[in-house]
């Protein structure tokens, strides 16, 4: 028996596929972790779903910022972007079937000292911390009022953590944090415009991970999102989404032993333009 956590597919079925030959994946013994952005910009997020659905059993999965997407252009809260490749996925017959089941995942996922989820961490919290106030954007995600939830999801602000933050912005800081950090300020100010390397980072900031005294820093915390970030697993943090979407890899990490494996992107699953990108 084996567990893998396995980077951004963004619907990039092709590869998720060859990945899962790659690491002789057993349906009935193995588990996966899937850091989030199941769909979206590759060819194939039906297919990813469909698959999912069918394997739920042996999976678990945090959310990310372009599975939420889907949910809210699902149900015309906003419009699809440029370069969106969500209408096979609207389209289909179990279409309602998958994404409930999509809405209904963890924001987080913890299990023995690691920390599951899609982008970061803000500074301050603690691993119980995190995964409780996870647990609020969860309950109403998985609720009656999930609709205004999602009408009132999107904005940057406020762009830190407060105790004493309540309703929408509690949810929002919380839901930004977990789904669209890449940097931030000592204090935990949030930017979210910046998505290149770590070299290019503007002053004032730094990688949510290394931020001084981040009170995570003995959790081991898995996550994705960053593609221009690359593979990285160092000081507790594994930053899976090799981007797999643009070119690069997809990625698993056998959770036991670290081992990485990793499959080229695949022709089949038509990546676009990295000019197109508007999340």
């Amino acid at each position: 028996m084996a567990s893998y956590a396995i980077g951004d597919i963004q619907g990039c079925y092709h590869a998720f596929q060859a990945l899962l030959e790659r690491i002789d994946f057993d349906e009935k013994n193995d588990q996966l972790w899937l850091v989030g952005d199941l769909v979206n910009r590759g060819s194939g997020s039906l297919e990813v779903l469909r698959w999912c659905y069918a394997h739920q059993d042996c999976l678990k999965v945090v959310l990310g910022n372009h599975d939420l997407h889907a949910l809210v252009v699902a149900e015309g809260i906003v419009a699809a972007h440029k370069g969106d490749t969500l209408d096979a996925l609207l389209a289909a017959d179990d279409s309602k079937v998958l994404l409930h089941w999509l809405r209904h995942q963890h924001l987080m996922f913890h299990k023995d000292n690691y920390l599951m989820v899609h982008a970061g961490l803000l500074p301050q919290w603690s691993a119980e911390q995190a995964l409780a106030y996870a647990a609020e954007v969860e309950q109403v995600l998985h609720g009656d009022d999930y609709l205004n939830f999602f009408r009132h999801m999107y904005g940057n602000q406020p762009d830190r953590w407060q105790d004493d933050l309540s309703g929408i912005d509690r949810l929002r800081v919380i839901t930004n944090a977990a789904t669209r950090l890449r940097i931030c300020a000592a204090d935990g100010q949030m930017e979210f415009k910046f998505k290149g390397e770590l070299q290019d980072i503007p002053a004032g900031y730094l990688p949510w991970f290394d931020v001084p005294n981040r009170v995570t820093k003995d959790t081991q915390v898995i996550f994705g999102h960053w593609s221009a970030l690359g593979l990285q697993q160092r000081d507790n943090i594994y930053a899976l989404d090799t981007g797999c979407l643009w070119g690069g890899k997809l990625t698993a990490m056998n959770i036991e032993t670290k081992a990485i494996v990793q499959v080229d992107s695949s022709p089949l699953d038509k990546p676009i333009s990295l000019s197109e990108i508007k999340t």
